[in-house]
């Protein structure tokens, strides 16, 4: 039985690596590190600075694992992420066969939190299936939600009421009426600029937790265009972006 550790390294500061994640990360034998190309190669990078920070036995192996990109989505979104989850699950199946021999342990290093937006865990469930004798176990982390209230200096939510987290693709179809409080990830359309801004604020950021880390915050329609000028040149500059942020109507306590 081949033993995987999913863990959570936060949003991009190493200082948000909790102690249960480093003591799981110093009982891995190999360490399987996505790796997206140049455009992303700051966000290897970290993972390889984590590994070499935190890891206190020598000897340890590190396994690059090339994702595969995806294909556009046009009206087959659940089609496309599908296909594309499985040509990810096969990649780490041929890689646990190839480099993680059975009864060690090896591990995925995740952005954030495991259980946030992110098709790890779904994908080990597929590689399970597949027919490989293997087992995960989770290790929570700091996510970019969290850094996101705490660099604001904000709750995400008012007083006894919800907040709804959900992704910029659903933001596009407007603001939910029945809430306040909206938290939006992967909106890589910048939805927050195509909805009607009335009555709205919004708390944004980029890069959270790393030294490059951008925040703005006011009302919606103030600060829409100055986010959308502001996302566009770092990710012109770093040739990646990832950035969430808070809507909530300006009533809400």
């Amino acid at each position: 039985m081949r033993n995987i550790l999913i863990i959570g390294i936060g949003a991009g500061n190493p200082e948000h690596m909790t102690v249960e994640a480093i003591e799981a990360l110093n009982r891995a034998e190999v360490l399987f590190i996505p790796d997206k190309g140049e455009e992303k190669a700051g966000l290897r990078h970290l993972r390889e600075t984590i590994c070499a920070r935190f890891i206190r036995k020598p000897g340890y192996r590190t396994v690059p694992v090339a994702i595969p990109r995806r294909a556009e989505t046009g009206n087959d979104y659940q089609g496309v992420v599908d296909d594309w989850h499985a040509r990810i699950a096969a990649s780490y199946r041929a890689l646990f066969e190839a480099h993680l021999t059975e009864r060690r342990t090896g591990a995925l290093l995740v952005w954030g939190d495991p259980a946030l937006y992110d098709s790890t865990l779904r994908i080990m469930e597929r590689v399970a299936a597949s027919g490989l004798a293997l087992d995960w176990q989770v290790y929570p982390g700091i996510s970019s939600v969290q850094v996101l209230a705490a660099r604001h200096r904000i709750p995400l939510n008012g007083i006894g009421t919800p907040v709804l987290l959900t992704t910029g693709r659903r933001l596009g179809q407007g603001f939910p009426a029945d809430q306040d409080s909206v938290v939006v990830m992967l909106d890589g359309e910048q939805a927050f600029a195509k909805i009607d801004p009335s009555g709205l604020e919004i708390f944004w950021g980029a890069y959270l937790g790393m030294p490059d880390e951008i925040l703005i915050a006011g009302p919606l329609a103030d600060m829409a265009p100055r986010i959308a000028a502001a996302r566009a040149e770092a990710r012109a500059r770093h040739g990646w972006i990832m950035d969430t942020y808070l809507l909530r109507r300006r009533t809400a306590a």
